[in-house]
């Protein structure tokens, strides 16, 4: 991708979130559940991928990755609620007639950059997080697990439309520090 669809990319996710469709809880709830059973189906795939990139085999990659990614979607998707409540607070003395809380609220739109040595771990959890928390995701998977990049595309292009969470590869990585600046 070049800065111009990079950039067309990022506005329409702000477009997306600014409607506020990532705000509700169901929402993003289902989100997850479909992300969850993306990722059993797909399990085989990913371990062989993870295989061709790093040589792991099929139980240290469910180990070490796929199934602690779906361990933190499980979590979310039990907790995404509670954690999204506001939370109260004391109230200082001087507005004694008020009540005071804290309320978690999105920031936006994520940048979401993975290391080679745990691509999928590292991609899947950050963006589970975005998604639990509101959020909109760019996800750059490392360019040295292609492998591993062509199965997160396929699962994530299956789940979420492109406004929501989006996979996208190519390009140095001084180059993406730079874009992630401007989100």
């Amino acid at each position: 991708m070049d800065r111009i669809e990079i950039e067309a990319l990022v506005a329409s996710q702000k477009e997306y979130f600014n409607s506020g469709a990532t705000l509700d809880i169901k929402f993003r709830i289902e989100c997850l559940k479909k992300l969850r059973k993306a990722i059993k189906g797909y399990e085989k795939e990913i371990a062989q991928a993870l295989y061709m990139d790093l040589g792991k085999s099929s139980y240290e990659s469910y180990m070490c990755e796929i199934g602690m990614a779906l361990s933190e979607i499980s979590y979310l998707i039990k907790n995404t609620k509670k954690l999204s409540r506001e939370k109260r607070v004391k109230t200082p003395l001087a507005q004694f007639s008020s009540r005071s809380y804290k309320k978690p609220c999105p920031y936006g739109n994520t940048l979401i950059m993975s290391p080679w040595n745990y691509p999928f771990l590292l991609t899947i959890d950050p963006m589970a997080t975005a998604i639990a928390t509101g959020n909109t995701a760019v996800v750059k998977p490392s360019a040295y697990s292609p492998n591993t990049t062509k199965i997160l595309e396929k699962i994530v292009g299956e789940c979420f439309a492109k406004e929501y969470v989006a996979v996208v590869t190519g390009g140095q990585r001084g180059k993406w520090l730079s874009f992630g600046a401007e989100i």
